[in-house]
C-alpha cells in the first residue's frame, strides 16, 4: 500500500463496499469536513482509468457536496491497495463499518457471505473482524430467508425479532406465513405466537406425510373453513413418518450414498456450513425433520471443514481423509479392547498347551509385549477403569495371579503383576534364584505359570486378542454385561438405532430412527432388564462378538481391522 493524493473527479464509489444507507450520515459529516478538512485518507485501489473508494464512501459523497458548494477540489489523501483483491476490499471495508454500525443485519450478511464466497469460514471471519462467531452465523443465518421477507424488512415493514424467528422456518413454513401477511398482516404471528407457530403450536398437517394416509390409524381433521386436514395424534403420525423416513435412508444408502445423516426433530441444518459435493466426491445426504412434520433432503453435501481437508489432501498428493468418522470414539475401542482383552485372557487359563505354544511362537518371532512385561491395561478414564474392575473375567485373573506369586514366593502389592522388566527384579529376586525356584516346582505347576505370564503379558487390543477370542469360542456373556459405562461412551446414532433392530426389533427401529441418543438407549437398557416386550435380555452388542461385527458400513474399528488382515491364518 502507499499514500498519494489523487483528484477527486478520478474517485468512484465500488460496489464491495459494505454500506448501502449513507445519506444521512453523509450529511452529519459535511460540517466536520467544511472546518477541519478530510482528517482520515480513503482506502482505494485502481480501477480502469481512475480510483475506486472500498472504504470511506461516506466521506467521498461528503467531498464531492463541498466541491459543488465551492468550485473546484483539492486533491484527496488515499490509501492506495493492489487492484483486483475482492477479498481484501470486502474485508477492509467491514473493517471500517462494523465497528460504528448501525449497518443493518442484511448490509452484513451480504459483506459476510461474499467472504464465504472467497473460501473464508465464520471462525475465519469472526477472528478477522473482532466479532463473535456467533454473530457471523447469526448474519449468515439470513440466507435462509425467502427474498419478499428480505424486502419487508429493509423496507421497515418487519420487525427484527420477527425476522431472526424466521431464518429457523422451513422454505414452505415462511411461504405459509408470508400468505398470512399478505392476507391480513395482523393475522401473520410474531413474538411468542410465531415461535409456537414454528416449533409446536400448529398442528401437523396431512400434507407433509411421507406414508400413505391409510395407514395411520387415527383421525383426519379437516379445516372447515380451508383446504387443510390435520393428524389428530402427534405421537402416532410420528411413528409411522419415522418408519417413512427409515426407509427413505435406506433407499440413499441402496443408491451408493456412503454416509447418510438422519437429524434429531428440530435439529438445523445451516446451507452456508456446507459445500455442494457429488456423491462419488463423499458427498453426504442430510434428512431433516422439522417440528411441524415436514421433512427436508438435502443430498451431495459436505460440511466445509472436511472439504477444506480433502481439497489439502489432494494439493499435497497424500491419501485422502477417510469418508466419514468411525461409528465408535477412541475411548469406546479402549473400553471395549480391555474388556475383550480380559475375556480372553482369562479363556486361555484353561487351555495351557494352547499358552505353552502360543510362548515358543512369541519366543521365535517376537511380539510387542515380550520383553516379558505385563501389558499396563492402561484405562483413558477412571469410569472405564471401574467398569473392568467389575469385569469376571478381571477377578478370576486377580485370583490366579495371587495364587502364582504364591507358588513362587514372590513378595509384592497385590496388583503388581508377575512378569517385570529386569530394572524391576530385585523386588522378587534375580534371574537366578527365580529359576532355581521353578526347577523345585512340578511341571503341572510351572505350566500353570506358564499359562498365567502368557495371559499377563498378552497386548490389549492387538491382533492376537481377536484371534485366541475365535480360537477359544470367547461368550462375552459369561463375564461381561452392559454397563452405563458402556452406554456413556455409546455416540452414534446410526450404531445406537441397528442396535436396537437387534435387541427390540425392526418396528421399534424404524419408528425410533429420529428419536434421541437418550431414548433409543433407555430402550436397549430396557430389553436387557427384560422390561420391554419381544425385547431380547440377553442381548450382546456386535462389538462384543468373535469376530467383532460393525453396526453400520462405515468401518474405522480397529479390531476388525486387525483381524481382516490375519484371518486368513486361521482357517
Amino acid at each position: 500500500m502507499e499514500l498519494k493524493t489523487i483528484d477527486l473527479e478520478k474517485l468512484k464509489t465500488t460496489k464491495v463496499n459494505v454500506r448501502k444507507k449513507d445519506a444521512k450520515e453523509m450529511a452529519d459529516l459535511l460540517p466536520s469536513i467544511r472546518a477541519l478538512g478530510l482528517l482520515q485518507p480513503l482506502l482505494v485501489r485502481p480501477n480502469c482509468d481512475g480510483y475506486e473508494v472500498v472504504a470511506g464512501g461516506r466521506r467521498l459523497q461528503a467531498l464531492r457536496t463541498l466541491a459543488e458548494e465551492g468550485g473546484k477540489a483539492a486533491p484527496v489523501p488515499c490509501i492506495v491497495m493492489a487492484a483486483g483483491d475482492d477479498a481484501r476490499a470486502i474485508e477492509a471495508s467491514l473493517a471500517e463499518n462494523i465497528a460504528r454500525l448501525p449497518m443493518d443485519e442484511i448490509d452484513q450478511y451480504k459483506a459476510f457471505a461474499a467472504l464465504i464466497k472467497q473460501g473464508l469460514d465464520a471462525e475465519s471471519i469472526a477472528a478477522r473482524f473482532g466479532v463473535t462467531e456467533r454473530l457471523v452465523r447469526q448474519r449468515l443465518a439470513i440466507a435462509n430467508l425467502a427474498a419478499p421477507i428480505l424486502t419487508a424488512y429493509r423496507n421497515g415493514d418487519i420487525h427484527v425479532n420477527t425476522v431472526r424467528l424466521l431464518t429457523m422456518a422451513t422454505p414452505k413454513q415462511q411461504k405459509a406465513w408470508l400468505a398470512l401477511y399478505r392476507g391480513d398482516a395482523a393475522r401473520a404471528p410474531e413474538g411468542y405466537r410465531l415461535k409456537c407457530w414454528l416449533f409446536g403450536g400448529a398442528e401437523i398437517e396431512t400434507g407433509v406425510a411421507l406414508f400413505d394416509l391409510d395407514l395411520y390409524p387415527g383421525n383426519l381433521v379437516a379445516d372447515l373453513f380451508g383446504e387443510a386436514t390435520y393428524f389428530d395424534d402427534a405421537e402416532a403420525f410420528w411413528a409411522l413418518q419415522s418408519s417413512a423416513i427409515a426407509e427413505a435412508a435406506a433407499r440413499y444408502r441402496a443408491e451408493g450414498w456412503t454416509d447418510v445423516i438422519v437429524l434429531d426433530i428440530g435439529e438445523p441444518w445451516f446451507a452456508y456450513e456446507h459445500v455442494d459435493t457429488a456423491k462419488e466426491d463423499g458427498g453426504k445426504v442430510f434428512i431433516r425433520p422439522t417440528r411441524n412434520g415436514e421433512v427436508l433432503f438435502y443430498e451431495g453435501q459436505l460440511h466445509r471443514k472436511e472439504a477444506r481437508k480433502r481439497q489439502a489432501a489432494a494439493d499435497t498428493a497424500s491419501e485422502p481423509s477417510p469418508p466419514s468418522k468411525p461409528e465408535i470414539t477412541h475411548a469406546m475401542q479402549n473400553y471395549l479392547a480391555l474388556h475383550r482383552h480380559a475375556a480372553v485372557r482369562a479363556a486361555l487359563l484353561g487351555r495351557r498347551g494352547l499358552a505353552l505354544r502360543l510362548a515358543v511362537a512369541q519366543i521365535i518371532a517376537g511380539s510387542g509385549l515380550w520383553t516379558v512385561c505385563a501389558d499396563p491395561q492402561k484405562a483413558q478414564s477412571p469410569a472405564i477403569g471401574e467398569s473392568l474392575a467389575a469385569n469376571k473375567a478381571e477377578a478370576v485373573l486377580r485370583g490366579e495371579r495371587n495364587a502364582v506369586k504364591a507358588l513362587l514366593e514372590i513378595e509384592s502389592p497385590p496388583n503388581h503383576p508377575v512378569a517385570r522388566r529386569s530394572a524391576d527384579h530385585a523386588e522378587g529376586g534375580d534371574l537366578h534364584s527365580l529359576f532355581a525356584k521353578l526347577i523345585e516346582l512340578k511341571d503341572a505347576d510351572v505350566m500353570r505359570i506358564l499359562a498365567y505370564v502368557v495371559a499377563e503379558t498378552l497386548p490389549c487390543g492387538g491382533d492376537l486378542v481377536e484371534a485366541l477370542g475365535q480360537v477359544l469360542k470367547v461368550d462375552m456373556a459369561d463375564c461381561w454385561v452392559p454397563d452405563q459405562t458402556f452406554f456413556d461412551l455409546l455416540r452414534d446414532k446410526p450404531a445406537i438405532n441397528a442396535m436396537v433392530r437387534e435387541a427390540a426389533g425392526k418396528n421399534a427401529a424404524d419408528a425410533h430412527v429420529v428419536s434421541t441418543a437418550k431414548v433409543q438407549k433407555s430402550i436397549l437398557q430396557d430389553c436387557l432388564k427384560g422390561e420391554r416386550d419381544g425385547g431380547k435380555a440377553d442381548w450382546t452388542p456386535r462389538y462384543m462378538q468373535f469376530p467383532m461385527k460393525a453396526c453400520t458400513k462405515r468401518g474405522g474399528i480397529r479390531a476388525m481391522e486387525e483381524w481382516a488382515l490375519i484371518k486368513r491364518c486361521y482357517r
